[in-house]
């Protein structure tokens, strides 16, 4: 009997660690814990202050969609209340509207590490601008990030309007006129192509010369993201 209790009572003290630790994993990132892919507690990375430590955070979040040992980082009850009244993503990722690219899951970030702003084929206007902005000038994002993709359908629909001629209905005629910069008959190039002179407009806006702006490419496939520029 008493080996019996002495067991349960250490199952209790065992389980109150576990969940003490997944309770906090939703923190701040200093000094928090979240349970990796084995149950076991794992320590929190610290915010990136700087643009290559985001960088490299966002690297190594991909690195862990791409192998499948994603770990959905600050994503609990208690990281949704310790931001709420104030938010400092670490990085501002624009990139396409696709459903198979959600930045947060490709690089396995939590509630408020990143400013997310999408529009078919990260395509960018004024307004697009605006928002991207904000992360640099208002939070103090140190990192942009223009994320494409391979296979975008975006694209591929733009290059095949300007190559027969043919208007796309509606507003996405605007896609097209915006690509039409970067026309190839290659559409992978095009994409590539168009993350690149993204990046160029970016590096050139007054409001964003405090950040790093950086091109990357995602692999639909892969899981992988790659920097182009």
């Amino acid at each position: 009997m008493r080996d019996r209790e002495a067991t349960r009572r250490q199952l209790v003290v065992n389980t109150g660690v576990v969940l003490g630790a997944a309770m906090v994993s939703g923190g701040a990132f200093a000094g928090g814990v979240a349970l990796g892919r084995s149950g076991a507690a794992v320590p929190e990375e610290d915010r990136p202050a700087t643009a290559g430590e985001a960088w490299a955070a966002l690297m190594r979040g991909n690195r862990r969609w791409a192998a499948g040992s994603v770990r959905h980082p600050r994503q609990s009850a208690a990281r949704r209340r310790a931001v709420a009244g104030r938010q400092e993503p670490f990085a501002v990722v624009v990139s396409c509207v696709d459903s198979r690219v959600p930045p947060e899951v490709v690089f396995d970030t939590g509630v408020g590490d990143l400013l997310v702003v999408r529009t078919a084929a990260h395509t960018v206007d004024p307004l697009v601008t605006g928002a991207i902005q904000y992360g640099p000038a208002d939070l103090l994002a140190p990192l942009v990030v223009v994320l494409g993709h391979r296979r975008c359908g975006a694209v591929a629909a733009a290059a095949r309007a300007l190559a027969a001629g043919t208007t796309l209905p509606g507003q996405q005629q605007r896609i097209v006129e915006a690509l039409k910069p970067v026309y190839s008959p290659d559409v992978e190039q095009m994409i590539a192509g168009h993350t690149r002179a993204t990046v160029t407009r970016l590096r050139a806006d007054p409001l964003l010369r405090r950040a790093r702006v950086v091109g990357a490419r995602y692999d639909l496939d892969t899981g992988e993201v790659v920097r182009l520029v």
